[in-house]
């Protein structure tokens, strides 16, 4: 029987925003290249409550996308309307929405609320000024702050999401940014480290070696460092990195850290660098037994068995064990040297 959460996914494409970021191609990146369609959206809501198990724990509209807040008030009316109707007939639990810091006041606030909006997801990218500037944010780390601040004096729940590897940034601005984060205390994160798209700005920069992107392997250190912070400051990170889709892959990605099974590849580096910390530690024994949480374990071996060959290799080791414990805690790793 599922007991899952099922978020129905609206996204209302660069309506609201008057800024281009040097990373964005909405219409790449969702495959909607036309105005909104309320009827369609309308369609499109019970086309997915079609597909969700009536056992279903939780489900919510999300209005993603754009910058929800700077569209006009009537067609935010018109959009919070239509999950309005399923959240009185009982179809839906929530509504969501995300949006830019500076477009948070206290007016657009007691719209939200009045509209049964509960969550509010903030495009922060980055906490650093020099940063946000480069990558034609429009907005700063100030508006960020008080953005956070006045959700939370409104008590909705939030979350923020950011971007490793963003013009100008290095792995210390990022990792910066990570616990600054910590610092504001969200609900949840997400953590999409930065694509170059076609028909960007980046992507302009990109063909002229003005940027250099995140590699793969770097995209994934990076990413498993913050994964590690948040996780020790009990901060869900809820996605990393964009999903592949029928519009998201190659054809729409000229570089970056891309990866079909991107989180897996982070989590398989999380655990690895844990048990690594314990190798080196050790001053004795060349058999290891690992045991986590059997939902990790296609993490602990990482692709291809590749975790397993690099330990035995790496540390000269004569047996690598691997074990599974369903006491232990998603993440958690026992290393035991012999």
């Amino acid at each position: 029987m599922s007991k899952q959460n099922y978020i129905i996914p609206i996204f209302v494409p660069h309506l609201g925003c008057p800024h281009d970021c040097v990373f964005c191609n909405q219409e790449e990146i969702t495959g909607i290249k036309n105005q909104i369609n309320l009827e369609q959206i309308n369609n499109q809501i019970d086309d997915y409550l079609s597909t969700i198990p009536p056992e279903a724990n939780r489900i919510e509209v999300a209005f993603y996308g754009g910058s929800f807040t700077g569209i006009s008030q009537q067609l935010q009316q018109e959009l919070l309307d239509l999950a309005n109707e399923r959240l009185e007939s009982g179809k839906i639990n929530g509504i969501r929405l995300s949006t830019r810091p500076d477009y948070i006041d206290s007016k657009s606030l007691d719209f939200l609320q009045e509209n049964n909006v509960t969550v509010i997801e903030l495009g922060v990218q980055s906490l650093d000024n020099e940063v946000l500037a480069a990558a034609g944010r429009g907005h700063s780390k100030e508006d960020t702050l008080q953005a956070v601040a006045l959700i939370k004096e409104y008590n909705f729940q939030i979350g923020l999401q950011i971007m490793p590897g963003l013009p100008s940034s290095s792995q210390e601005s990022d990792l910066a940014t990570g616990k600054g984060v910590i610092d504001l205390q969200p609900e949840f994160v997400r953590i999409y480290p930065t694509l170059v798209i076609k028909n960007t700005e980046l992507a302009k920069s990109h063909q002229k070696c003005i940027y250099t992107p995140l590699s793969l392997e770097e995209g994934v250190e990076i990413t498993a460092k913050l994964l590690n912070l948040f996780r020790e400051a009990g901060i869900d990170v809820i996605r990393i990195g964009l999903q592949p889709s029928a519009s998201v892959n190659q054809k729409q990605i000229l570089a970056g850290p891309f990866h079909p099974a991107f989180r897996q590849l982070v989590e398989s580096k999380l655990l690895l660098t844990k048990i690594e910390k314990r190798l080196k530690e050790s001053l004795v024994g060349n058999k290891v037994k690992i045991t986590v949480n059997p939902k990790d374990l296609s993490n602990l071996k990482g692709q291809k068995n590749k975790n397993f060959v690099y330990l035995k290799k790496e540390y000269d080791l004569d047996e690598v064990e691997f074990n599974l414990d369903d006491t232990l805690i998603r993440g958690e790793v026992v290393v035991n040297l012999f």
